[in-house]
């Protein structure tokens, strides 16, 4: 905000009883990516309503209320308020390809697809593709089983952001597993080419049986474990107690 302009709103806002709280709204607005179509728009507003407004494109202030307007005209006519006006609106325009250079560079996301237990649902399986660390904010997961889009038994979450102007999301598929079915996550990305495409790949049922099976062994000794610690425990601090007869009865002299 310049000096001048400042001024005159604090000096309109205290001139008025009712005037309590005072804001301005300053926006960089383009499309292209060189920014010869940038525009410089400040929005200066006392208790919600907007007072004055500067159009780098009209290259003047305008006024909205009977005061604000002859303001608005005062300032317009200061030589030093238009050429500090133009070369804000000049570096908005100059800056634009650097946000689009650095700021704005899609992200490629990365995608874990991995298997969940459904609970509560009919479906004994729920798989969970979950995307990551992507920008734009703008992106597509679909499923396929065997090629064809999948459409029912299928909830995703919104764009999640991660706070570092990057993006995660995740999408579930309830489903019941079938002999010689393929099931894919497909990700469609401003940052990639081309869909790309991730297939589950169940664990295969020998694996599975040499993990339950080592689960299980696990399992047991971690009973003895605990079983022997605890009844070495309870040998360690079981006392035997020998009673005497020292002390107990009187010597008598007969």
């Amino acid at each position: 905000m310049s000096h001048a302009l400042g001024f005159l709103i604090l000096q309109f806002a205290f001139s008025r009883a009712d005037a309590l709280y005072g804001h301005v709204l300053m926006r960089c607005q383009f499309s292209s990516h060189d920014g010869h179509d940038t525009v410089l728009l400040e929005q200066y507003y006392l208790n919600k309503m907007l007072m004055f407004q500067y159009n780098s494109t009209l290259g003047k202030l305008i006024g909205y209320t009977k005061e604000a307007i002859e303001y608005a005209d005062f300032l317009n006519g200061i030589p030093s308020f238009v050429n500090k006006e133009k070369w804000k609106a000049d570096i908005c325009k100059r800056n634009v390809p650097l946000v689009y250079n650095s700021l704005l560079t899609p992200v490629e996301p990365s995608v874990r697809l991995r298997s969940v237990e459904a609970v509560g649902s009919k479906h004994p399986g729920m798989l969970v593709c979950s995307v990551y660390d992507f920008y734009p904010k703008q992106i597509w997961v679909t499923w396929l089983r065997n090629g064809k889009k999948v459409t029912s038994d299928v909830t995703s979450t919104d764009e999640l952001p991660n706070g570092n102007w990057l993006y995660q999301m995740h999408s579930y598929l309830e489903f019941t597993p079938r002999p010689g079915e393929k099931i894919t996550c497909m990700v469609e990305h401003a940052s990639l080419m081309e869909p790309k495409l991730y297939d589950w790949e169940p664990m295969p049922e020998s694996r599975m049986n040499k993990i339950a099976v080592g689960t299980a062994g696990l399992l047991l000794c971690l009973v003895f474990v605990v079983a022997g610690r605890i009844y070495y425990k309870i040998k360690s601090t079981v006392r035997v107690l020998v009673p005497t007869t020292e002390g107990l009865c009187p010597e008598h002299t007969l």
